[in-house]
């Protein structure tokens, strides 16, 4: 899967700019704050709909504009296909082969990318926010019936929580309300926790041969999902369904004089292990940034196996903060499979071969020169 032709029109700092990629290695070179970031981040947004960086859609869109637009040329192996993403302050609207989606979850999926960013770092030593977005969005890439599932939970959530907090401190609450809230939200939270549990295994499956790759067969890598406290990863819906209402029973008063849901996958967490050790609490720098790198390599290769095409790599100023052996790694596990988009200051430090022969883009001040 390759992007061939990219425009935008009133995108960041992008009156307008009309792009052609090669299938191979694109690199985008410029000071800090000219608009190379702008450019992998249109990219990601035209696949997901949504920012890596911002929450705000509004800040997508040109200074005093009313809108921002994303256009792509796609080709996968059943041919070309035209994308486009319209960015108003109203919301989003997307296109396929030039017919408006109408619902954004049946528009995403059609372009699957990996990001790889200095940030992306916190997904072993950040909070678990971050690890539960990283494993919402991998599997919302792969499997759109999960994405329509969590944005009904994320609803189901919120419905619980405005009722709890309705009731906070007071002595009783609706009992039939209640309870069909909290069964609508079992039921949801069972779907989101399988097939998170599923694509752990599937993540372990690439990601223990990779990094055992990078550190030369020294480190085993173990991943762990954390749900809620007794759940075991072969039991069956009815099983996990059972549980939680149990659960739910005896947290009841806390939730109330709480205010909100205390049991669920918005609670959920990744826990990575190098040679039994908990790489967040004691694992050096280099073991967290193996531990990183092996996770993106492991998307690729799970995108791979999913969808049958490679996705594309975006590498947002990440060479320069790998050193040289796992630099080479990363570059060499890419070569000539996946189209790859690169962002730095200068190609001076990076010596792999691959980069030699990479089409170059000169970004400044929202212009592009190649």
């Amino acid at each position: 899967m390759i992007i061939e032709r990219l425009q935008l029109t009133n995108y960041r700092n992008y009156e307008s700019l009309n792009l052609e990629f090669s299938p191979q290695i694109n690199v985008l070179i410029g000071e800090n704050a000219q608009g190379k970031t702008n450019i992998l981040e249109s990219i990601y947004v035209l696949a997901m709909a949504k920012s890596h960086r911002t929450s705000n859609d509004k800040e997508l869109i040109r200074w005093e504009t009313d809108y921002g637009k994303i256009k792509g040329e796609i080709k996968n192996r059943y041919g070309k296909i035209p994308l486009e993403l319209l960015v108003t302050k109203k919301g989003k609207k997307g296109k396929v082969n030039h017919i408006e989606q109408l619902k954004l979850t049946n528009y995403i999926g059609q372009i699957n990318v990996v990001m790889f960013a200095p940030e992306d770092l916190n997904i072993v030593k950040g909070n678990p926010q971050v690890r539960r977005r990283f494993i919402d969005m991998e599997i919302g890439q792969i499997s759109p019936v999960y994405l329509h599932e969590l944005l009904n939970f994320q609803k189901l959530l919120k419905q619980r929580n405005q009722l709890l907090k309705n009731y906070q401190g007071k002595p009783k609450i609706d009992e039939v309300l209640f309870d069909i809230y909290t069964e609508q939200y079992i039921q949801s939270a069972v779907q989101i926790i399988r097939k998170r549990f599923e694509f752990v295994d599937l993540l372990q499956e690439w990601a223990e041969k990779i990094h055992s790759g990078i550190s030369q067969g020294i480190e085993k890598l173990k991943i762990k999902y954390l749900t809620t406290k007794g759940i075991e990863k072969d039991w069956t819906a009815n099983e996990i369904a059972t549980y939680l209402a149990e659960k739910f029973t005896q947290v009841k008063e806390k939730e109330m004089e709480r205010g909100l849901t205390l049991i669920g996958p918005h609670r959920d967490d990744l826990q990575f292990f190098v040679n039994d050790y908990d790489v967040q609490t004691y694992g050096s720098q280099g073991q967290q940034r193996t531990t990183a790198l092996s996770l993106k390599l492991a998307e690729i290769e799970l995108i791979k196996q999913e969808t049958g095409e490679a996705p594309i790599l975006l590498l947002d100023d990440v060479l320069s903060e790998l050193d040289d052996f796992r630099q080479s790694h990363l570059l060499n596990t890419i070569q000539e499979e996946v189209q790859t988009f690169v962002t730095t200051t200068s190609v001076d430090g990076i010596h792999h071969e691959t980069i030699q022969h990479a089409k170059l883009f000169h970004v400044k001040q929202g212009k592009v020169e190649i």
